[in-house]
């Protein structure tokens, strides 16, 4: 049996009783798309079953039995479900475990789970040919590479990161946060927050083998932590957790290389308490972007231009709880939907597509630590 990582949960007993005790995700309605929720203690992947007209999430039980799943994400194709799970020891080593499943109707199918690199497993990325899944440790300032066949992963490629950062309570080592692959598929990228460091590798898409292709250094003492490209193929914004500062980075494509054009601060004028930056959303046509701040918690607001990627900011508004660790549009992106991992339950919000906004209020549903929301 796996132990748990590093981070403690608390599971509300309001929540866990909003949950059914299936080991089988129940039947849903065609026109209600499934929604997954990796849970952060022991309850695994809850499913949930979405309705867009009103913005409701109903409990549709447990799709898998895992232990501190801080990430979810699907193969290109959406045959395939890949996990990973923070715990602090797998088939008997000090590792995290990554894990993948075949959706088989309602049902998720275990196809295989290996161990990642080191302990504190809290992310996978898995690229536009879905043959290569990269996981990133923050425990263990490690990640590792897996080469993926009909969804069963092989391991390939590891890497142990050292070093570290200004910020003594922080950045003591390497933390490895965040894994993702450049817009044409030819580079990857591994955000160490510890090192204020993202890692740059060119890919071998074939074998799923990394090679060594540069870095982005980030201000010392910002802690890099998540990595999302906007969809004019050359902007990329680099979450910096620990001063709760978005880089605004330009893409090469002869190199892979990111060069800072500018920052964005989140916070508002004067505050002084803590903070930790989290996450980045973008719209499909790429005109807004969205990014949410836990310990002072928040969403923020921001338009984007198309072609430049430039952002301008629109408004702070209510995360809806405490600590929101991931949040997502639905796919009318007409709704976010947020994770408020110690309120032990999911926000939703409206959105109005023309101008941006978020509503300031919402609807809660109940879940029991969550950590990813994904649309399946």
């Amino acid at each position: 049996m796996a132990h748990l990582s590093r981070r403690a949960f608390v599971q509300s007993a309001s929540a866990a009783a909003a949950l059914t005790a299936s080991s089988s995700l129940a039947s849903a309605a065609v026109s209600r798309p499934r929604v997954l929720i990796g849970s952060g203690g022991t309850e695994g992947i809850l499913a949930y079953d979405w309705n867009a007209d009103t913005g409701t999430l109903t409990p549709a039980g447990t799709a898998a039995k895992l232990e501190v799943v801080d990430w979810l994400t699907t193969s290109p194709d959406g045959k395939y479900l890949f996990a990973a799970c923070e715990v602090d020891s797998f088939n008997s080593k000090p590792t995290g475990e990554v894990a993948s499943f075949a959706f088989d109707g309602d049902k998720l199918k275990p196809l295989s789970a290996e161990n990642s690199a080191a302990k504190g497993t809290c992310h996978c990325a898995i690229d536009a040919t879905g043959r290569v899944l990269l996981s990133a440790d923050y425990g263990g300032g490690s990640a590792a590479s897996f080469l993926v066949t009909e969804g069963k992963l092989t391991p390939v490629w590891i890497e142990h990161y050292t070093g570290h950062g200004p910020n003594t309570a922080r950045q003591e080592a390497a933390h490895a946060h965040f894994a993702s692959f450049s817009p044409d598929n030819r580079f990857a990228y591994i955000n160490d927050l510890g090192n204020d460091t993202i890692h740059i590798y060119h890919l071998d898409a074939a074998t799923a083998q990394l090679t060594p292709a540069g870095a982005y250094h980030a201000a010392p003492g910002a802690g890099p932590r998540t990595l999302h490209f906007h969809p004019n193929g050359h902007t990329a914004y680099s979450m910096n957790e620990l001063i709760s500062v978005v880089d605004v980075l330009e893409w090469s494509k002869a190199d892979g290389s990111l060069t800072r054009q500018t920052s964005i601060e989140l916070l508002p004028a004067g505050y002084t308490g803590p903070t930790r930056a989290c996450d980045t959303v973008i719209t499909r046509d790429g005109r807004f972007v969205y990014f949410a701040n836990r310990d002072n918690d928040f969403l923020y607001s921001f338009k984007a231009s198309p072609k430049t990627g430039a952002l301008t900011p629109l408004k702070r508004s209510n995360c809806g709880g405490k600590i929101p660790r991931n949040f997502t549009l639905d796919p009318t992106e007409r709704w976010m939907l947020v994770a408020n991992q110690d309120s032990n339950h999911i926000s939703v919000f409206a959105r109005d597509p023309k101008t941006g906004l978020l509503a300031e209020t919402g609807k809660d549903f109940a879940a029991p630590t969550p950590m990813r929301i994904l649309f399946v």
